[in-house]
C-alpha cells in the first residue's frame, strides 16, 4: 500500500465532506464586516472553521463511535448530546440553510421577475422532494455531484480568486470593529463542520477499517495527513475570500448569501454569478442528501418510527424551515451554536487527549455546559444583571467566560479525585 497516496486521496474525500455552501458564504460576509481588520479575524475563524473540525476528526481515533464520543459522562448524556448535534447539523439548521441558500443564490437570480415568496416556496419543495427521493431510492446522483460540480465550483473559486486579487475590485476600509478576534472565532460556528466533524470521525474511520487499516498509529498518520491536506484547501478558500470580502467592504451593505455572488459578479461577470449560483445550488443538494439520511437513520434507531418516515418528516420540516431564508436561520442558530460549540469543543480535546479520569471528565463538561447557557441566556433574553456579574470571570469581555471555569473545575476535579482513591488505598 502506498501510504502517501491513501494519505492523499483521504485528504480530498475529507475536504469534500467539510466543503459546501456554508464555507462559501460566511468568510466574504465576514471580511465585509471587519474590512482592514479582516486577518484577524480570519485567524480566529480558521480556528473554529478548520482547525476544530479536524481535531474531531482525530478524536474518533480515541472513540471509534458516536455512540461513544460522551459516554464517560452518562448514557443518557451522550444521547441527549448527539441527538443535539444531529437537530443542529440536521433539520432545525443546517438542512434548511441548503435549501435557503439554493433558492438565494442558485434560484432567484435566475429569475427576478417572480414572486420572491412564491419562487421560495417552488424551489424549497422541489429542492426537497429531490432530496427526499435520492434518500430514499439511494441514487448515484449525489456521487455525480460530488465528483464534477465541487471540481468545478472550485475552479470558479480560483478564478474569482484571481481576477478578485490581481484587479481593482475595491479597496479594504476601517470598520473599526470590536472584539475582531472573538467575532472571527464565533462565526466560525456558522459553517457547523466542528459539530459535523463528530460524525465525518466515524466515516473515516470506518473507510480506513474498510481498507484494513486498523492499527491505531496506522489511523493517526492518514488522518494527520488527511487533515493537512484538507487544511490548506479550507484555509487557502477561507482566506481568499476573507481578505476578497475585505475588498469590497466600502461597497456597500450585503445579504450572506449575496456577499459571495457579488464577488462571482465583479470578478466574473453576470454570466459567471448565475454559473456560481447553480454550482452552489448543485453543492447543497449533495449536503442536504448526507444530512438527511444520517438524521433519519439516527431518529429511527431512537424510535420505533421507520428510516422512510423519518426521512419525510426530516424533508417536510426542513422545507419549511427554509422558508425563512438564509439570515433568518443563521439568527435562529447563533444562541444555540454558542451553546453547543464550547461543550464540543471540550469534549474534542478530552477524546484527543484521552482523559480517563471520569471526574475530571464530568466536571468539565458539566461547568462548560452551565457557563455557556447561562451567558448565552443573558444576553439573549437582556439580563443585563447577570451579564455584568459575568464580565469579573477572566477572559468574559473576550466572549470566553467558558475557560477560566473549565480549567479551574478540571482542576479541583482532578485533586477531589486523588484524594479520594488516596483514601481507598489506606482503607
Amino acid at each position: 500500500m502506498n501510504k502517501k497516496k491513501e494519505a492523499i486521496v483521504f485528504g480530498f474525500a475529507l475536504f469534500a465532506m467539510f466543503f459546501g455552501a456554508g464555507n462559501l458564504i460566511f468568510p466574504p460576509s465576514l471580511g465585509i464586516a471587519m474590512g482592514k481588520d479582516w486577518f484577524l479575524a480570519g485567524i480566529g475563524f480558521l480556528l473554529t472553521g478548520v482547525g476544530l473540525p479536524l481535531f474531531g476528526v482525530l478524536a474518533f481515533t480515541k472513540v471509534g463511535r458516536l455512540e461513544d464520543f460522551s459516554i464517560k459522562i452518562s448514557s443518557k448524556f451522550n444521547t441527549l448530546y448527539c441527538t443535539a448535534l444531529i437537530l443542529v447539523i440536521g433539520p432545525l439548521f443546517a438542512i434548511p440553510r441548503t435549501g435557503s441558500t439554493t433558492f438565494e443564490m442558485g434560484v432567484r437570480p435566475l429569475f427576478p421577475d417572480i414572486d420572491p415568496f412564491l419562487l421560495s416556496v417552488i424551489s424549497s419543495a422541489l429542492f426537497f422532494g429531490v432530496t427526499f427521493l435520492i434518500v430514499i431510492k439511494e441514487s448515484k446522483l449525489t456521487d455525480i455531484i460530488g465528483k464534477f460540480i465541487t471540481p468545478i465550483l472550485l475552479v470558479i473559486l480560483a478564478a474569482i480568486a484571481f481576477f478578485g486579487i490581481t484587479g481593482d475590485i475595491g479597496t479594504a476600509v476601517d470598520k473599526r470593529a470590536t472584539g475582531v478576534f472573538t467575532q472571527g472565532f464565533v462565526n466560525g460556528y456558522q459553517t457547523m463542520d466542528a459539530l459535523a466533524s463528530v460524525l465525518f470521525g466515524v466515516i473515516i474511520i470506518k473507510g480506513l477499517e474498510g481498507k484494513g487499516i486498523t492499527d491505531e498509529k496506522d489511523q493517526r498518520y492518514f488522518l494527520t495527513g488527511a487533515a493537512f491536506i484538507a487544511a490548506i484547501g479550507l484555509g487557502l478558500i477561507y482566506f481568499s475570500l476573507m481578505f476578497l470580502g475585505s475588498k469590497i467592504s466600502g461597497a456597500g451593505t450585503f445579504e450572506t448569501t449575496s456577499s459571495a455572488l457579488y464577488l462571482a459578479e465583479v470578478t466574473l461577470g453576470s454570466a459567471g454569478k448565475i454559473f456560481f449560483g447553480i454550482c452552489v445550488a448543485a453543492a447543497c443538494l449533495t449536503t442536504a442528501v448526507g444530512l438527511v439520511a444520517i438524521s433519519a437513520a439516527w431518529f429511527a434507531g431512537l424510535t420505533r418510527i421507520k428510516y422512510n418516515v423519518w426521512a419525510v418528516i426530516v424533508s417536510v420540516f426542513s422545507a419549511v424551515m427554509a422558508l425563512g431564508g438564509v439570515d433568518f436561520i443563521i439568527k435562529l442558530s447563533i444562541p444555540v451554536l454558542c451553546i453547543l460549540y464550547p461543550v464540543t469543543i471540550i469534549l474534542i480535546l478530552l477524546n484527543i487527549f484521552g482523559v480517563k479520569n471520569v471526574l475530571v471528565y464530568r466536571v468539565a463538561t458539566y461547568v462548560t455546559l452551565i457557563t455557556i447557557t447561562v451567558e448565552v441566556c443573558a444576553d439573549t433574553f437582556g439580563l443585563t444583571g447577570i451579564t455584568e456579574f459575568m464580565k469579573i470571570i477572566p477572559l468574559a469581555d473576550a466572549g470566553f467566560a467558558w475557560i477560566t471555569p473549565c480549567i479551574l473545575g478540571m482542576i479541583a476535579a482532578y485533586f477531589i479525585s486523588k484524594t479520594r482513591s488516596g483514601q481507598k488505598e489506606e482503607q
